[in-house]
């Protein structure tokens, strides 16, 4: 999605494309691929610096690890977005 939207070069700068809801879960970019009813496209994407975008991703490991969130469907979470 940040090629199309962003263009080839959105890398430039040390950019990496990061996705919300997160690339991990089943309501992510996938969410089509394991649900047929879903609707495509359903997500955000934007190029973030790399140095963020991976921090983030440690920190949402860390998160699965502490919590014991394990694949399936029938371990889901709900993040709360406080602005």
């Amino acid at each position: 999605m940040c090629k199309r939207y962003w263009g080839p070069n959105y890398t430039n700068g040390g950019k990496e494309c990061d996705e919300y809801p997160f690339a991990s879960t089943y309501e992510g970019a996938a969410q089509h691929d394991y649900d047929a009813d879903a609707r495509a496209f359903n997500f955000s994407a934007k190029p973030i610096p790399g140095d963020d975008n991976q921090a983030g991703g440690s920190i949402l490991k860390s998160f699965y690890a502490k919590n014991r969130i394990i694949d399936g469907t029938d371990d889901g979470f709900i993040v709360k977005i406080v602005t």
